[in-house]
């Protein structure tokens, strides 16, 4: 069984390879130049979140492959993409240790389907299904992507850096940052030889699943909340784990009416007056929007950015200015009372600016902004309190 981070790693740098042969040729080109040098590095590295992150964001055929399933009283639509499912999960590994999930796999969980968040496998079981509706037995595939045959050779033991003995767990680098590692070491043969597996560690690792869909409603029935908070990254996932919250996303608001469908480029240009800003989707039933905007104050409270103007943190311009966008009037007393609250910085009576305005037009972020630190490997399940860690 694999686990989610090998034992051992050891670091060599070789040539980029696109298939066997070139991988065979790379990996010797590389040792002829390493027999003559005693740089080896060493190191131990997670390898369960980066393949997480690349598989989750570039793979959109992950599916699931439900074996049986049962329904009882079904009377409800199906669920459609847009649509807010309701589901009870439980998800276990079946061939693979994992590090901390990234997401919720036990329990209640709630999103709104097609829109990210958990496993895009899940996403596709439940499509199409109406409340009542059970998966039994469900393989889901756990989000690092197929195993390419293609991409696992066997390497003759001479092959290897003179005095260095290759063991199961080695990791080598290839100079373009992909990883592969000695799977299998033969020293019985006549022709000593060992593997080399450039598949991501974790890929073909599967979730086995029983999954009852509880509910599938309009996004109609909650209510949506806009907030900018300087970078959106950070704050996008701040609201991913808040129990309650069942979408997200990250946009461009509040700018001129003439600036239709902005870039980033054009955004962080300053030119279209939009500021950078996370909608989200809640169920008031879990969550109040009080406590939505009480997030937002903390957050941009923890670093003072709350007494700057069009700042927060290290960044600077209209596009990271922060504000709570209202989308009716219950939300503007309650954001207005909340941001009343925050009293004048000590020492110079700066107040709090945080602007205060109607909800405008909100456009999309291009998709590669979308849910960014969980893609990076930074934890989206309900309640976690680690530091978000909102890099570039």
């Amino acid at each position: 069984m694999r686990t989610a981070t090998s034992a051992l790693h050891v670091v060599y740098t070789i040539l980029s390879c696109c298939s066997q042969q070139d991988l065979a040729q790379a990996f010797t080109s590389y040792v002829s130049k390493a027999k003559t040098s005693s740089s080896i590095i060493s190191r131990h590295v997670n390898v369960n979140t980066h393949a997480y992150t690349t598989f989750l964001t570039t793979n959109t055929q992950l599916s699931a492959s439900p074996v049986s399933s049962s329904s009882s009283n079904i009377t409800n639509k199906q669920a459609e993409n847009g649509d807010v499912v309701t589901l009870e999960i439980q998800l276990t590994p079946t061939n693979f240790v994992p590090d901390e999930p990234l997401f919720d796999t036990e329990g209640t969980v709630q999103f709104i389907l097609g829109g990210g968040g958990h496993l895009p496998g899940l996403h596709a079981a439940v499509l199409g299904k109406a409340a009542g509706e059970e998966l039994t037995e469900c393989t889901l595939d756990a989000g690092y992507g197929s195993i390419n045959p293609d991409n696992i050779i066997k390497v003759p033991q001479s092959n290897a850096p003179e005095g260095t003995k290759m063991k199961v767990g080695m990791e080598l680098f290839l100079q373009n940052g992909m990883k592969v590692r000695v799977t299998e070491v033969d020293d019985e043969s006549e022709t000593p030889t060992f593997t080399i597996d450039a598949n991501p560690p974790l890929a073909g690792s599967a979730y086995s699943a029983k999954i009852k869909v509880v509910a599938v409603d309009s996004v109609e029935n909650f209510e949506t909340a806009t907030f900018a908070l300087g970078c959106f990254w950070g704050g996008e996932l701040a609201y991913m784990r808040e129990p309650g919250v069942v979408g997200t996303k990250v946009g461009y608001t509040q700018g001129e009416k003439s600036a239709v469908n902005p870039t980033y480029q054009e955004v962080c240009s300053g030119s279209t007056g939009h500021t950078e800003a996370i909608q989200v989707v809640f169920d008031p039933a879990v969550v109040s929007y009080k406590r939505l905007c009480q997030l937002a104050v903390d957050r941009l409270s923890a670093n003072g950015s709350i007494y700057l103007k069009n700042q927060v943190g290290n960044d600077r311009g209209t596009q990271y200015r922060h504000g709570i966008y209202y989308h009716d009037e219950e939300q503007r007393v309650i954001a207005k009372e909340i941001l009343d609250g925050v009293l004048p910085r000590v020492g110079d009576g700066v107040e709090c600016q945080t602007e205060l305005e109607a909800a405008t037009v909100f456009y999309d972020a291009e998709d590669y902004h979308m849910q960014y630190l969980l893609k990076g490997g930074q934890s989206a399940k309900k309640g976690v309190t680690e530091t978000i860690r909102c890099y570039g």
